[in-house]
């Protein structure tokens, strides 16, 4: 019997995934335990096994393509078994890939099961006019009610072709590019632009030129209109269909390209033979032409007489500024989607307030040189910062606490984590139990994590956790900066860098090195003294590291 697979949740704050890359085709015989595909999650890119064996029947997310958690991701079955009552009973199929030539009849989100069912008990009703679609409200994911029509990209007596985008629709959890599925007249729009309309509502009407369109929108489709309509796919549609993706220039060679990409390499006047794909197998992509830039030819080079003219009418020079206006838009990858909201419910919920010191770092210099100079050891000045402030957390555990609304959690244990800028964003690895760990433990976790962090090979458990937050800048030469609050800790520590400045020591000015360190504290369940406190303790242990390996 097949298995249907959706969308997993691998991370606790996920809420959609993106297909990175499929390992398995239609067709593969799929044993358990084999990497069906990678998924991009918000806080890394993993790899997804299959619990299942059979032969792969169809992929309903493609390569590139994102999808909430639980849509349908695939189904494994038995070659030939017949998975058409599956997608009929699936909320959101994504994309069918068959390995017969005809594709199974779906039931869309454009086609709801009770419409198939009212027109198959509908006898004798007025038929649509034949070339005639009328296009309800997609239901684009599988917890979408309604839909808003965030921009329409057509207007009514617009040509559209198969594949043009229509709208875009803006969800429950995301704004989507709605294409068309049908070649026409766009004689019809149902819901204007801010409009919003429950799932299955009338969205638009495409048909041949002079329609009577109030007819259409009176008439009952027949019973012959049934397997149209519930073979209307979903908005994402199967990269192998060459039809909508392929083109053919003169020299013989076939270009793929996504419908999207076509549309903006029209509207820009973009040669797509010009364009490098970055999808799979070289297909061209939305990015791929928005970030094209043309190849600039040589100008011809003036003949004597054009140079001889522009002699006798030169004038003097005028320098004005001249150039072409432009921008690029990036589509936010699901870590930097995950980052914002994250730090905007942290900042917009959690009173924050802000307190610096300054640390006197001559003695944590000489002591981190002395260390250093041991036999198979390495210590930075952040190993030093962290286990200062798991030290400092033993003895100040208020600021060790999460606010839990009735409640406030006191954390026995202490979880330091450590923000690392990565490539799409910021992710903080946790080292837990950190004040049992010795410098040198501390070191080797943080460079380890990092270093797996950047390559995007960070397991969840890894990111979770944490009580409270070190972020160091000092490396990049700020000198102080405060941070948002990576809840739901209640604090987050800030490092600038370690600078020569005149200080005052035993009445005389003479140069020092210092660190400024700022503390953001939520105010809900760490007060003004306490937070002070804290501080005071982490600076007494960061200018006598001795009293740290007491």
């Amino acid at each position: 019997m097949a298995e249907v697979i959706n969308m997993p949740r691998l991370s606790d704050t996920m809420e959609e995934g993106t297909v990175a890359k499929w390992l398995k085709k239609v067709g593969d015989k799929v044993k358990e335990g084999d990497i069906l595909a990678e998924i991009e999650t918000d806080k890394a890119t993993m790899e997804f096994e299959s619990f299942h064996e059979g032969t792969l029947l169809y992929i309903g997310i493609a390569e590139g393509d994102g999808a909430p958690v639980d849509s349908l991701l695939a189904i494994i079955g038995e070659e030939g078994e017949d998975i058409s009552g599956l997608l009929n009973d699936s909320p959101s199929p994504k994309e069918h890939v068959s390995e017969a030539s005809e594709p199974l009849v779906e039931n869309s989100g454009n086609a709801p099961k009770n419409e198939v069912e009212d027109v198959n008990s509908a006898e004798g009703a007025i038929e649509i006019p034949k070339g005639v679609e009328i296009i309800k409200m997609p239901r684009l994911s599988d917890t979408m009610e309604e839909g808003t029509v965030a921009t329409w990209l057509k207007k009514v007596g617009d040509t559209v072709e198969e594949g043009d985008i229509l709208a875009e629709i803006e969800t429950d959890k995301a704004t989507m590019e709605f294409e068309s599925f049908y070649s026409g007249t766009l004689l019809y729009i149902g819901i204007k632009e801010g409009g919003t309309a429950p799932v299955d509502t009338v969205l638009a009407v495409i048909g041949p030129k002079g329609t009577d369109v109030d007819a259409v929108l009176k008439a009952k489709p027949g019973t012959e209109k049934v397997t149209d309509t519930a073979k209307e796919p979903e908005t994402i549609t199967s990269s192998t269909q060459n039809s909508n993706e392929n083109k053919i220039v003169a020299d013989g060679k076939r270009i793929f390209a996504s419908p999207l990409a076509k549309k903006i390499a029209s509207d820009k006047g973009i040669n797509l033979a010009e364009v490098t794909g970055s999808g799979d197998h070289g297909r061209i992509v939305k990015k791929d032409v928005e970030n094209f830039s043309p190849i600039q030819k040589p100008s011809a080079q003036p003949t004597l007489g054009q140079a001889a003219a522009a002699k006798v009418v030169a004038q003097a020079p005028v320098n004005l500024p001249v150039g072409a206006e432009g921008s690029d838009e990036v589509k936010n990858s699901q870590m930097r989607k995950t980052i914002a909201k994250r730090l905007a419910e942290s900042k917009f919920t959690a009173p924050h307030y802000y307190l610096m010191i300054e640390v006197d770092m001559d003695n944590a210099i000489a002591s981190r040189e002395q260390i250093n100079n041991l036999p198979d050891t390495k210590v930075s000045f952040n190993d030093m910062v962290v286990k200062a402030c798991a030290m400092a957390l033993k003895k100040h555990p208020q600021v060790n606490t999460s606010w839990n609304g009735d409640t406030t959690r006191y954390n026995q244990h202490i979880h330091v984590g450590v923000a690392v800028a990565v490539e799409d964003g910021l992710v903080v690895p946790v080292l837990r139990f950190t004040d049992q760990m010795n410098l040198t433990q501390i070191g080797a976790s943080v460079k380890d994590l990092a270093g797996r962090a950047r390559n995007k090979k960070l397991t969840p458990i890894e990111m979770e956790g944490s009580t409270f937050t070190v972020s160091n800048l000092g490396m990049f030469g700020i000198l102080e900066f405060t941070s948002i609050i990576n809840q739901p800790n209640s604090a987050i520590l800030s490092v600038g860098a370690i600078v020569e400045r005149p200080v005052v020591k035993n009445g005389q000015i003479v140069v020092g090195n210092t660190m400024k360190l700022s503390l953001a504290c939520d105010h809900r369940t760490v007060d003004g003294a306490t937070g002070a406190q804290f501080l005071q303790t982490l600076k007494a242990y960061l200018e006598n590291p001795v009293t740290m390996l007491a």
